[in-house]
């Protein structure tokens, strides 16, 4: 089945899908992007990424080419064009190519930006394998840039704490910046000691994940203390649990951090009962 990808007004054939060589996300990285989790054919979440796309998009002097509306109907229809029950839309913003390469971008209200979205059928996606194992993790070295609480393009170095993640063994990596965790490649990161979840407060310095803000709070209401504080390896190292969170992963249990077994190294019982409570609230939000 071939399948159908939205690029600048236009639901195409993915083969027939083309972007300018000279549109800045190639060349500069000067892009955003967000990716919704699909479950049940409805969107999770949507309002949440919505928003967020709206704040990168302003943090960089960057317009939005469609409305929030338009945003959520092309998100349905490529739903519906490609068969998604359970999978993922990602959407990519770029600034567009408004002529040769250069390091100055023209004035945002006269350049059209480019807009690119697709799908990718995962199903099984809820009821993953890896939830029920948990995933082992390594530590490495945060070298990324520091607006991090903008989600663009900029993939390269996760990309590559994924790949020494992969070459140790193990799952993903947390990073970890004058010695206190940040977050995942590709997700927020949490420890569990006793009934309180600690994880590192939002500022620049880490991704303002919209699971991350829904999993907050049904802990809190499952009367779970939270705790957003900076905490090191050493500290997640003797946590009882820990966990991780994103829109693709939802809440991933932590058995291992640099070798040490986290409890008797399988998934703790309060991450594995979030991810339940998160995967039940958020079919019922979905639209």
């Amino acid at each position: 089945m071939t399948r159908t990808v939205y690029v600048n007004g236009e639901y195409l054939p993915e083969h027939e899908a083309k972007i300018s060589i000279f549109d800045r996300a190639f060349l500069m990285a000067d892009g955003v992007y967000e990716v919704t989790s699909v479950l049940d054919g409805k969107l999770i979440d949507f309002a949440g990424h919505a928003k967020r796309l709206e704040r990168s998009l302003s943090e960089l002097d960057m317009r939005s080419p469609v409305t929030t509306d338009e945003l959520l109907e092309i998100h349905r229809e490529l739903v519906r064009q490609n068969g998604i029950e359970e999978g993922l839309v990602y959407l990519q913003i770029t600034r567009g190519a408004p002529g040769d390469r250069d390091f100055v971008f023209p004035d945002p209200e006269t350049t059209e930006p480019t807009i690119v979205l697709f799908t990718q059928n995962k199903p099984g996606l809820a009821d993953s394998p890896a939830a029920k194992k948990g995933m082992k993790i390594i530590s490495i070295e945060d070298q990324r840039w520091g607006r991090r609480d903008i989600k663009t393009t900029q993939l390269l170095y996760p990309s590559m704490g994924k790949m020494m993640a992969k070459k140790a063994g193990a799952d993903d990596a947390w990073m970890v910046e004058d010695g206190f965790v940040t977050e995942g490649t590709s997700n927020n990161a949490y420890i569990i000691k006793g009934n309180t979840i600690i994880t590192r407060a939002l500022s620049n310095d880490i991704l303002h994940g919209i699971t991350r803000a829904a999993v907050l709070r049904f802990a809190a209401e499952a009367q779970m203390k939270v705790e957003e504080r900076n905490y090191s390896i050493d500290e997640a190292k003797e946590a009882d649990e820990a966990f991780i969170t994103s829109a693709s992963a939802f809440v991933m249990p932590v058995v291992e951090i640099d070798g040490v077994a986290l409890g008797d190294g399988t998934p703790g019982a309060r991450a594995a009962r979030l991810r339940e409570i998160y995967l039940e609230e958020s079919r019922k939000a979905a639209i």
